[in-house]
């Protein structure tokens, strides 16, 4: 067991020092350090509220949805992220590049990619198009994070799934 665990976790920093220290210029610079905001709690949150109280029919219920998702998706994150306090990588890894004013709290799971995809679907199932640009944004919103040194791929595709699910599961009952 010890064995696997080894090699997923050697590939996963060779994958993380990939895209943090490989693949670095100035317009990714730029372009990551704005975008990761879009999964912040801040912009999830109000995106989610202006469609709820604003939007009508269809996108009022889709912004009620993505409300009901953002906040069930958390729930395990909060719990996960306290039963197993992984350190974020730029305080593992010394040669790690970071952005401004890094997060100090634990990295597993990304917060950000978990909110980012709890609330694209009920948006995707109003409009499937949609999912043309929310689906690169949510991935451009979790690629970010691993660019910017604040968490590992395996912190974002968690988050990802359970973002995914929470916003499934509360399409689906939704009826």
């Amino acid at each position: 067991m010890s064995r696997v665990v080894n090699w997923l976790q050697h590939h996963e920093t060779r994958a993380f020092h990939f895209v943090n220290q490989r693949i670095q210029h100035f317009f990714l610079d730029l372009f990551f350090s704005k975008i990761t905001h879009v999964g912040g709690a801040t912009a999830t949150i109000v995106i989610s509220i202006c469609c709820a109280l604003f939007g009508h029919g269809a996108l009022r219920t889709a912004g009620i949805q993505a409300l009901v998702a953002l906040t069930i998706s958390h729930i395990p994150v909060a719990i996960i992220k306290k039963k197993y306090p992984r350190l974020r990588p730029y305080l593992v890894h010394p040669q790690t590049i970071i952005g401004k004013n890094p997060l100090t709290d634990h990295s597993f799971p990304s917060g950000h990619t978990t909110a980012i995809f709890s609330i694209i679907f009920p948006f995707m199932t109003l409009m499937p198009a949609l999912g043309l640009v929310l689906v690169p944004l949510a991935l451009s919103v979790s690629l970010s994070r691993i660019y910017l040194g604040l968490h590992y791929p395996s912190d974002c595709i968690v988050g990802c799934l359970i973002g995914s699910t929470a916003s499934l599961l509360t399409v689906a009952a939704w009826g």
